[in-house]
């Protein structure tokens, strides 16, 4: 059995074909629908991920992701986290790779780039908490942390949104900067600021930062804001690593995507078990459970788990067959003679002639 591979070329080629916009509204979508499928019991959520945590020489995690479909396939991301990586390498703070296998075989299936993947589905996800929890006619968007990932997370609101304006803010002020630039495409009203500013102005907000372990709130504590404040917070990565004020937390509805993770390593760490809300998935599963907290502040903690990457690996692979994308490589050595490793095949002999 061959493998399908979709390289960087391949999954830019499906969203220049397809339309970002497309892309973005079919992962929305697939997200709603599986993660109400868990919500009402009928699929599992995938194990909290594993991985090892890294100092030197470029503080970051490393992890794998792994979700399963029994007797369909199994999906494994990993996928590294190196917020010195833009600085230092000009590379993305997160870089990863998908893979698919086959459940009963064991056979890899299909292999795919991680990163514009972990970033359209990571987009999705908050679209789909912010569609349930938000304000309906929200129009002001805040955004604490104008990295890569803030582009996806305003690209995925505007899809479910009427938003108007943007405020930015960053630590990097060229990040904040620059941020007008990359959501050119949108047509919308960029603007830095403070983030008292931001907390009193959005109708959402996305936070998505590098801040420390133990590290201060991005938001200022007790800062007044709208009644019915919507926070997507994302930037959950280690243990200790958290965003916003506990005052925040405790005043508002808070949503866990993958609640076990969340109490690990997202802002549920400082939460008693009380304090904690439905997941997302039971908030899909019956989405009227939503329609009465959209007056009061609410927060989605989101981790990210392998089942929305499962799930926007399914849409890039519908989109790259419907555009015949990809290549089908022999990786797995599959011997003339199950029972004998070096039974090499004619054509792996003939390969390794060429």
């Amino acid at each position: 059995m061959k493998t399908w591979v979709l390289s960087e070329r391949d999954v830019a080629q499906v969203v220049e074909r397809v339309g970002r916009d497309a892309v973005m509204d079919r992962v929305i979508d697939r997200l709603a629908e599986g993660l109400a499928e868990v919500g009402r019991g009928r699929r599992a959520l995938s194990p909290q991920r594993g991985g090892f945590v890294r100092a030197e020489p470029v503080p970051g995690i490393w992890e794998w992701m792994p979700h399963r479909e029994p007797g369909d396939s199994i999906t494994l991301k990993t996928v590294g986290y190196s917020p010195g990586n833009p600085g230092r390498f000009g590379l993305p703070t997160i870089l990863g790779t998908v893979a698919r296998f086959d459940d009963t075989t064991g056979s890899l299936t299909a292999l795919i780039d991680g990163v514009l993947l972990t970033a359209i589905r990571t987009g999705a996800a908050s679209a789909v908490a912010s569609r349930l929890l938000a304000a309906p006619d929200s129009r002001v968007v805040g955004l604490i942390g104008a990295g890569a990932q803030a582009v996806t997370q305003l690209h995925a609101l505007t899809r479910v949104f009427p938003v108007e304006r943007v405020l930015v803010h960053d630590t990097d002020p060229v990040h904040a900067a620059s941020l007008a630039d990359r959501v050119a495409f949108l047509g919308l009203d960029v603007r830095v600021a403070v983030p008292e500013l931001i907390a009193a102005s959005a109708d959402i907000i996305c936070t998505a930062t590098t801040v420390a372990v133990d590290g201060p709130p991005v938001l200022p504590a007790h800062a007044a804001t709208r009644p019915h404040l919507h926070v997507n917070a994302i930037g959950a990565d280690l243990v200790g690593k958290t965003e916003l004020p506990v005052d925040l937390l405790r005043r508002a509805y808070v949503s866990p995507d993958h609640p076990e993770q969340a109490r690990h390593e997202g802002e549920c760490q400082r939460l008693a078990e009380d304090e904690i809300g439905l997941s997302l998935g039971e908030l899909c599963a019956d989405p009227s459970l939503a329609r009465d907290l959209r007056g009061r502040p609410t927060v989605f903690d989101s981790t990210g788990f392998a089942l929305e990457d499962h799930l926007a690996m399914e849409v890039l692979l519908e989109m790259a067959a419907e555009h015949d994308l990809g290549l089908r490589l022999q990786i797995e050595h599959h011997p003339a003679d199950a029972l004998d490793p070096y039974a090499l095949t004619p054509a792996a002999v003939a390969a390794d002639h060429t």
